[in-house]
């Protein structure tokens, strides 16, 4: 084997590839990062791949090859070489048992891993059809922000991905807040229908990575939970990427019941000044205590901090809709469904003040909310 590639191709699509290598892999060859050079889908060039039985990476990028052949190197260890090149002309060459890598002045020499251990990567399933790579970035963005980090409960660190048509919906809950975003795409028959319970980190890191492209490829082997991979391909980096990961088994809550369908009370305040004072007053509480929000006359005020300890007051404007409440929230849960929002103005849409509240955006304090996106909060008791 033996090629020449532009050193900043090579740097981001090792990068990219070793991304999700496995800090501790269960057999050595899963630290590998395999490399194919060759005729690669009908044109010279290089593939780069890794896999851990769970979720596999492929990167294709153009080279001039004057040798055919595979290797397999240690994935981040040749990442953190090709971040360090000068930038010139990258030059590789298999001598033996080691794999020589030369830049300028720079010369490296890589111990490679036996490659007809390396298990098989799974096919890319056929595609489902195609979205905007970053709208689907910024929707897959907003709805991780409810998904769970506990292994302990493995189907809720995953995003729901429901397939309606033209329509995709996004659903990731923690138990505490539920995340809900809708968007639309462009599927390859009509009428498909399809389910899918995604690894809530695999899907962002795949959708921000692929974000730079015009469109992303999604595809499907199977619909339901646990019995089949999704697929994700776009064009990133000068070359074509392609992710597939296998599916969680489990059921996913029927979190869709838990919108109501009307509520008593209903608040806007502006986005920006509600982050602002939620940061300031949050500061005086108490770990695992919430920041009480009291919405009456045309005013919201956020307190925290109680008896003897530091406390913390703030007044700001909002409209309020309906009867006075008065409720309590996590504060970095609540930071994080504001921020997930991009309207200029929030909505809080409230049943009783035991009951979560709906999070929504709106252009202004008068116009209509949006509902492509939908943040539900469960409230915290407050202390008295």
């Amino acid at each position: 084997m033996k090629f020449t590639v532009e050193r900043d191709l090579l740097a981001d699509a090792v990068a990219w590839a070793a991304r999700s290598l496995p800090v501790r892999p269960s057999v050595p060859v899963l630290a590998g990062l395999l490399i194919e050079a060759g005729d690669i889908d009908g044109t010279e060039g290089l593939r780069l791949s890794t896999f851990d039985y769970e979720t596999s990476a492929r990167a294709v990028l153009n080279a001039h090859v004057s040798g055919e052949g595979r290797a397999l190197v240690s994935g981040r260890l040749l990442a953190d070489i090709c971040r360090s090149l000068p930038n010139k002309p990258v030059e590789f060459t298999i001598e033996g048992s080691k794999v020589s890598l030369t830049c300028g002045s720079a010369r490296f020499s890589l111990q490679t891993l036996p490659v007809d251990d390396y298990p098989t990567l799974p096919p890319m399933p056929t595609a489902s059809g195609t979205v905007s790579a970053d709208l689907f970035a910024h929707a897959v963005a907003q709805a991780v922000t409810a998904a769970g980090r506990d292994d302990m409960l493995p189907v809720l660190t995953g995003v729901r991905l429901e397939i309606d048509g033209s329509s995709i919906a996004l659903l990731a809950t923690d138990r505490f807040r539920l995340a809900h975003r809708e968007l639309t795409w462009n599927p390859m028959t009509p009428d498909v229908t399809a389910a899918a319970l995604v690894p809530a980190k695999v899907l962002a890191d795949t959708a921000k990575s692929l974000a730079s492209g015009s469109e992303i490829s999604i595809a499907l082997s199977a619909t339901g939970s646990g019995e089949g991979i999704i697929g994700f391909e776009g064009q990133a980096g000068g070359g074509v990427r392609r992710t597939t990961t296998r599916l969680l088994d489990g059921e996913f809550p029927k979190v869709r019941s838990l919108f109501p369908a009307e509520h008593l009370t209903v608040a806007r305040v502006d986005k920006a000044a509600l982050v602002e004072s939620v940061k300031r007053v949050a500061l005086v509480a108490e770990r695992n205590t919430a920041v009480q929000l009291a919405f009456a006359d045309g005013s919201l005020t956020l307190d925290a901090g109680s008896g003897d300890e530091a406390q913390a007051t703030e007044l700001i404007e909002a409209s309020v809709n309906g009867g006075d409440i008065t409720t309590g929230f996590n504060p970095q849960y609540l930071l994080d469904g504001l921020t997930a929002l991009e309207a200029p103005v929030v909505e809080l849409a409230f049943t009783q003040a035991s009951k979560p509240v709906v999070l929504s955006g709106a252009d202004s304090i008068d116009g209509d909310a949006t509902t492509d996106f939908r943040y539900l909060l469960m409230p915290r008791r407050l202390l008295s």
